[in-house]
């Protein structure tokens, strides 16, 4: 079945280097802006396309120049903070952007909208580590309260573009994570700057995006979708390591996260093009979701009756993730219906527009 041609659509066929034709421009440049995808457009308008308006290359132009300052005093920033830790013998894991800054080229680091640094250190160095950072005059912006079940803090500085997220665990839930073992088996020692972290694998990295996307942000259950990291998904695809698909896959503890990661790698495939073997990207459910995306983004008051496509999968939910969390032994695994919280949660994501998502 095929859906109507939607803004996201024709941004996706922008952002793989090729215009369609009689192109509403300001609305691709819109849902670019929204889904921090704008840098990226770099591509496509540096090419000797005619049919891309003088107005739209000198934007895109504009905008990359000025993300490509920004990101030099991220890259700045970083370096700094993991020589800091390295002199406190705290070596930290690079996550999503960080990653980007320190092992990208130049003018692929620009294309990179990032809000913040992401790190990671053990938990038995969190202490070390934000001793180390005050040292360098960062602030507590905000620190996970103990009870939580992600433990990391927000650290600021009023002279810097953007914040350090320190981590001590993978994002998402622990579930996820438990067949890959220990996430520094999956990581190699890097320079940076005068400093040394750890640099997750490029299949590793991909992995923990997903997860991060799905099940921490919950774009699985609402039908949503991070085109910003999407891309970045496809940048670690074409990268000289690449991505080993299969054994990113043999990393899913249960069906509900192949499910995930298929329909993940569905829309990779769909939307940019990436060559993702079939094998992966089968299954209904998978196809369903990403089916429910693009008509959610073309018809955005879709999003609440398409909300139900999300039991489809909440059996191998409460077999498997929800499992974790269940303290009620009254209650079936398979047949119970999300509780009354759960819900509400789910409506709110529904009726909120999330910077980045579509």
């Amino acid at each position: 079945m095929a859906f109507p041609s939607s803004t996201l659509v024709e941004l996706c066929q922008c952002l793989r280097g090729k215009a369609p034709r009689n192109l509403n421009w300001m609305a691709v440049l819109e849902l670019a802006n929204k889904t921090l995808t704008t840098p990226f457009l770099i591509d496509l308008v540096d090419q000797p396309d005619q049919s891309v308006p003088k107005d739209v290359k000198t934007f895109v132009r504009e905008i990359y120049r000025r993300n490509a300052l920004r990101n030099e005093f991220l890259r700045t920033q970083l370096e700094e903070a993991v020589a800091a830790l390295n002199e406190r013998d705290v070596i930290p894991v690079l996550l999503k952007g960080s990653a980007i800054l320190a092992t990208a080229a130049p003018e692929r680091r620009a294309t990179r909208i990032m809000a913040d640094l992401d790190i990671l250190v053990d938990p038995d160095q969190m202490e070390t580590a934000l001793q180390a950072l005050a040292d360098l005059d960062y602030q507590s912006h905000f620190r996970a309260p103990p009870e939580s079940k992600k433990q990391y803090s927000d650290l600021k500085r009023p002279r810097d573009v953007g914040m350090i997220d320190l981590h001590q665990e993978a994002p998402g839930p622990d579930y996820f994570y438990r067949p890959a073992g220990k996430l520094l088996a999956h990581c190699t020692p890097i320079s940076v700057g005068r400093g040394t972290a750890y640099l997750p694998t490029t299949t590793f990295q991909a992995f923990m995006l997903i997860i991060h996307d799905q099940f921490q942000d919950d774009d699985y259950w609402v039908g949503e979708v991070d085109v910003r990291h999407l891309v970045e998904l496809r940048e670690l695809a074409n990268s000289s390591e690449g991505i080993d698909w299969n054994r990113m896959m043999s990393f899913a503890p249960g069906r509900l996260a192949r499910n995930a990661i298929a329909k993940q790698l569905v829309a990779l495939a769909e939307l940019l093009g990436v060559d993702v073997p079939v094998d992966l990207r089968k299954g209904s459910i998978p196809r369903l979701q990403f089916r429910r995306l693009l008509l959610q983004s073309r018809f955005p008051l879709a999003r609440w009756p398409l909300l139900s496509v999300a039991l489809l999968d909440y059996g191998n939910y409460r077999r498997e993730l929800g499992a974790d969390y269940q303290t009620d032994p009254r209650r079936n695994a398979t047949l119970t219906l999300p509780r009354t919280h759960t819900l509400r949660h789910l409506f709110g994501l529904v009726g909120n527009h999330r910077i980045g998502k579509v």
